[in-house]
C-alpha cells in the first residue's frame, strides 16, 4: 500500500469523542467529496472505509442508507441518488441548495476543538500525500474555488503556509515544506505518520550530506589528478628521454612521489616528503621540473 493510504487508514481509525467534533468530520467529508450540491453528492475512492465513513456520515446527517459500488479498477463510488435527500442533506448543513457557488459553513465547525476532525474528514475525501522518499507534497484537490480559497484561509490559521493552483479543473490546495506537512499531519491527528514522515525526512537528509561531502572530494580529486597531469608527462618524458636520476635529489624524490600519487594536493605532497615544504615550494619545483621536460623537448 503506499503511503498516502497509509496515512488515511490512520486517520480513519480515529475515534471522534465530541458531537461537535463528529459533525465536522462528517461535513469535511461530504463537503470535499467528488461532488456536494443540489444536482449531486457523491465520492470516489480506493479506500474501503473511507467509502463506508462517507456512507456513515450520510446516514447519520440525512436520516436515509446508500449504497457504495466498486468497479473493477477497485475504486468504490457513493452517490445519493434522490433529489429530496440530497436537499435534506444540504438542509442539515446549513444550506439552501440555491447557493450560487458553494462555500464552507463554518457553523459545522463549531468549536476550535473540531479544526483537527474537519480538516481529517477533508483529506479522506480529497487528500493525497506523496511517499517522503519521493518527494515532500500534501494536497487537497477541491472541486469548489470558494470552497479551496476558504480551505487555504482556513488552514493559515494553524501557521501553515498552503499554496494554490488549478489541475485539471480541480482547485489545489497544497503544500511543499515539509514543517508545513508535518504540522498538518500532526494538526489532522496523524501522529505515527507524521513521526515516519520526519524520520524519512532525517534519513534523507544525512543522506544526502553524505553525498555532498562524497562529491565534493571526489570533485577535489578530478580537479587535482587534472592538474597534476601535466607535472605527470613531463616526469614521464625526463624519465623516457635521461632518466630521473638526472634529477637533482629534491627533484627526483618529488618526482616520484607525483608520478605514485597523482591524486594528491600539493600541499600533501610537500607534507610526503623526506623533508617537508610548504605547498609554494613544492609548485616551484614541479615548474622546475616541467620546464627541464620542455628544455628537453626543444633539444631533442
Amino acid at each position: 500500500m503506499s503511503f498516502c493510504y497509509d496515512v488515511k487508514t490512520e486517520l480513519a481509525k480515529i475515534e471522534i469523542e465530541s458531537p461537535c467534533c463528529e459533525l465536522a468530520f462528517d461535513y469535511g467529508l461530504l463537503l470535499f467529496g467528488r461532488a456536494f450540491s443540489k444536482s449531486s453528492i457523491s465520492l470516489q475512492t480506493e479506500h474501503e472505509t473511507v467509502a463506508e465513513l462517507y456512507c456513515r456520515a450520510i446516514k447519520k446527517i440525512g436520516g436515509f442508507e446508500v449504497e457504495k459500488k466498486c468497479s473493477k479498477a477497485g475504486k468504490y463510488n457513493i452517490s445519493v441518488e434522490k433529489a429530496e435527500q440530497r436537499l435534506k442533506i444540504l438542509d442539515a448543513l446549513g444550506y439552501t441548495g440555491k447557493e450560487i457557488s458553494v462555500d464552507i459553513n463554518l457553523a459545522n465547525v463549531e468549536n476550535e476543538c473540531c479544526a483537527s476532525a474537519f480538516l481529517r474528514g477533508a483529506f479522506l475525501s480529497c487528500g493525497n500525500i506523496t511517499n517522503p522518499e519521493k518527494d515532500y507534497h500534501f494536497e487537497f484537490a477541491v472541486t469548489y474555488h470558494k470552497v479551496s480559497d476558504e480551505l487555504a484561509n482556513f488552514i493559515s490559521d494553524f501557521d501553515i503556509s498552503p499554496k494554490q493552483v488549478l489541475r485539471k479543473g480541480n482547485n489545489i490546495v497544497y503544500l511543499k515544506d515539509s514543517s508545513n506537512i508535518e504540522d498538518m499531519l500532526t494538526l489532522m491527528g496523524a501522529v505515527n505518520s507524521s513521526l515516519e514522515f520526519m524520520g524519512v525526512k532525517m534519513y534523507k537528509d544525512v543522506r544526502n550530506n553524505i553525498n555532498r561531502k562524497a562529491n565534493f572530494e571526489i570533485a577535489n580529486i578530478t580537479r587535482t589528478v587534472a592538474a597534476s597531469s601535466p607535472q605527470v608527462e613531463a616526469i614521464e618524458f625526463i624519465k623516457k628521454e635521461k632518466g630521473l636520476d638526472s634529477l637533482t635529489d629534491e627533484l627526483k624524490e618529488l618526482a616520484v612521489l607525483r608520478l605514485e600519487n597523482p591524486e594528491m594536493s600539493l600541499r600533501e605532497l610537500g607534507e610526503n616528503l623526506s623533508k617537508p615544504i610548504s605547498r609554494s615550494g613544492v609548485n616551484h619545483r614541479l615548474n622546475r621540473i616541467i620546464a627541464i621536460a620542455d628544455d628537453l623537448k626543444l633539444h631533442s
